[in-house]
């Protein structure tokens, strides 16, 4: 039931070595949890939040996870946990720098998503979790989600990477670089204090919207019908919105870290390259693209569905781009339901055979 989530911090107090070669001497991970496991542990599901989401997934995926819903806490143990950089409880540029005994602010070292997927496995090993039933995320979480499944291969049994990417893109990278560039411009920013570059990042999340919406979304929600208006549009005041929006809830430094994060996602790093990284999978693999999606498009969901084995493709249909994995609840349950019946009547045909 969702009145037992249970929010838990996991401190890990050994070094840990990052991929850059930097070694911290320990790191705390914030995450939530709902539900209990089974006698034989194997009904856990592992949901990845994207880029400023938190670990609890009651909140940003309401349709999807909780009481009677698909990811049922009556049924599932569902964890979530907050990726390392983000301001909602995990290691973060605004905790303290043992080193200094001061705020890492600028100083706070890059975590890679496999970086992040590979201090999970702390956390998973102190829970006790040998196996995760189901394993899901979207964007920046179903990178997170494609790293674990590649040093893990057989810790999945299903695996659902939605509207992301085996490696971020040039076209990715830059619109993340041009939402630095717009923080880099606040006279603030370099300024050692939590508030340091918050109106350089509203600028930068109004720069990050157009990317994860497409022409019609905006043609459908923002239209003006005033055909002698003259300023004072509707998708400029949704812009500004959007970004006091995030202002009030996420600090600059985890934004800019995050994005650095997410542009050096690249499975194949270190793997004798992406092919070779994806042919490790060995978990069942339904990717989920979104027909509209400008900044993840279909092609990068294909090119996963291609590579690794056994996997199949499926398209989210959405007016609303690449958030279109966070609203399109029905759609993406009912081919989620599918996949996992369908591979369920597989075996038993099969067996039936035998």
């Amino acid at each position: 039931m969702i009145d037992s989530i249970n929010t838990s911090l996991f401190q890990y107090d050994k070094p840990f070595k990052l991929e850059s070669g930097i070694s911290i001497p320990g790191f705390q991970l914030a995450y939530n949890s709902f539900g209990q496991f089974n006698p034989q542990i194997n009904n856990v599901v592992w949901v990845f939040h994207a880029l400023t989401g938190n670990s609890n997934p009651t909140e940003w995926w309401p349709g999807l996870v909780g009481e009677g819903k698909l990811f049922d806490p009556e049924k599932h143990f569902i964890i979530c946990v907050n990726m390392p950089g983000s301001n909602y409880g995990s290691i973060q540029p605004l905790s303290v720098n043992p080193a200094t005994n001061e705020p890492w602010y600028h100083d706070f070292p890059l975590f890679t998503t496999r970086d992040m997927i590979r201090m999970y496995q702390h956390l998973q090993q102190s829970l006790g979790i040998q196996k995760i039933h189901i394993g899901i995320g979207g964007s920046m979480g179903g990178q997170q989600l494609l790293e674990w499944a590649i040093e893990a291969p057989e810790l999945f049994e299903y695996i659902f990477p939605m509207a992301t990417n085996a490696l971020h893109s040039a076209w990715g990278r830059a619109f993340n670089a041009s939402q630095r560039f717009c923080i880099e411009v606040d006279a603030t920013w370099k300024e050692r204090n939590p508030k340091a570059g918050l109106e350089g990042m509203k600028a930068a999340r109004a720069v990050a919207l157009i990317s994860y919406r497409h022409y019609q979304t905006y043609e459908k929600t923002q239209l003006d019908t005033d055909d002698e208006q003259l300023e004072g549009f509707k998708s400029e005041s949704y812009q500004r919105y959007q970004g006091e929006k995030l202002a009030g809830r996420f600090n600059t430094f985890s934004y800019v870290a995050l994005s650095k994060s997410m542009d050096a996602h690249n499975v194949g790093r270190g793997r004798n390259g992406v092919l070779a990284a994806l042919h490790r999978i060995k978990a069942k693999t339904l990717v989920i693209g979104i027909d509209s999606d400008i900044l993840y498009p279909v092609s990068e969901q294909a090119y996963l569905a291609e590579n690794i084995a056994g996997a199949k493709l499926a398209i989210l249909h959405s007016l609303y781009a690449h958030d279109g994995f966070l609203l399109e609840i029905d759609q993406l349950e009912k081919l989620i339901t599918d996949f996992i019946n369908d591979y369920k009547l597989t075996i038993k045909t099969k067996h039936g055979n035998t």
